[in-house]
């Protein structure tokens, strides 16, 4: 007992020092609101108490929950495939440097353009609805984890490359054994990056996609009729939702991938 209380005390440090600066933020931005409220009329710029108020209310409201339902499917849907497709074809780059100057090609011209732009034309094509949403969440993170994971599959060491064509490694298995396992970092950095590109784009594709429930439709019908107190709440629920997937979920996601880093006091 008494050689693992030193160790529990040093975890729970350890877990309030991530802690504290999450929720200094997160007070200085109420600090703010509050205070800019407080100058302006409450037409315009509610209360905290009154926005937070309402904010607990309206997970009893169907229109509310659908929305949010909404959003978190088409993110689950779009991200991932954008995950998996970006992982795949970075490591395929790594095996053929002719597709790596194509992808990498690709990505630069495509990656210039705003994936929100992407909306009108899928809707002309695809109809309004779930696809041209989920498409464009797609396309938005693709980018970040494709070059992520092809910038690692540069950098993986030449002589474990070599060793495994010693041994007869085989494409496939140079992928599989080489590329991927050094590339694990990368695919976990290009994923948290990609998050942010997805969920900033599901948002404002909502808004303009015709969709006809997500947090963005939510927030953009709610400005239509000047219903300030839902503007402000969907944008604390936008802001907080993407807080909790990429600092709670992803980063445990991340330290169970990359555990070594983690250990025996290389978490400083």
């Amino acid at each position: 007992m008494n050689t693992n209380s030193p160790k529990a005390g040093q975890r729970m440090a350890r877990r309030l020092r991530g802690i504290v600066p999450y929720a200094a933020a997160v007070l200085s931005l109420l600090g703010v609101w509050q205070v800019i409220a407080f100058f302006m009329p409450a037409y315009l710029m509610p209360d905290v108490p009154v926005v937070l108020k309402k904010l607990a209310g309206s997970f009893t409201e169907p229109k509310f929950l659908n929305a949010l339902k909404g959003s978190l499917v088409r993110l689950g849907i779009g991200y991932p495939i954008a995950c998996l497709l970006g992982a795949f074809l970075g490591l395929l780059a790594g095996i053929s440097q002719s597709f790596a100057k194509y992808l990498r090609s690709l990505i630069s011209i495509l990656q210039s353009i705003p994936p929100i732009t992407w909306v009108p034309f899928l809707i002309l094509l695809l109809g309004f609805g779930n696809a041209p949403i989920v498409i464009v969440i797609t396309i938005a993170s693709f980018f970040p984890m494709a070059l992520s994971v092809m910038n690692a599959t540069e950098g993986v060491n030449r002589t474990h490359l070599e060793l495994a064509r010693v041994l007869g490694a085989s494409r496939k298995q140079l992928l599989a054994n080489v590329y991927a396992p050094e590339s694990l970092p990368a695919f976990v950095t290009g994923a948290q990056v990609s998050f942010g590109n997805a969920w900033r784009s599901l948002i404002a594709a909502e808004m303009v996609g015709g969709a006809q429930a997500g947090l963005g439709f939510f927030l953009s019908y709610s400005a239509e009729i000047a219903d300030m107190k839902s503007v402000m709440m969907s944008i604390m629920v936008i802001g907080g939702i993407a807080a909790i997937l990429d600092h709670v979920v992803l980063e445990r996601i991340k330290r169970k991938l990359l555990h070594w880093r983690y250990v025996s006091g290389g978490e400083q």
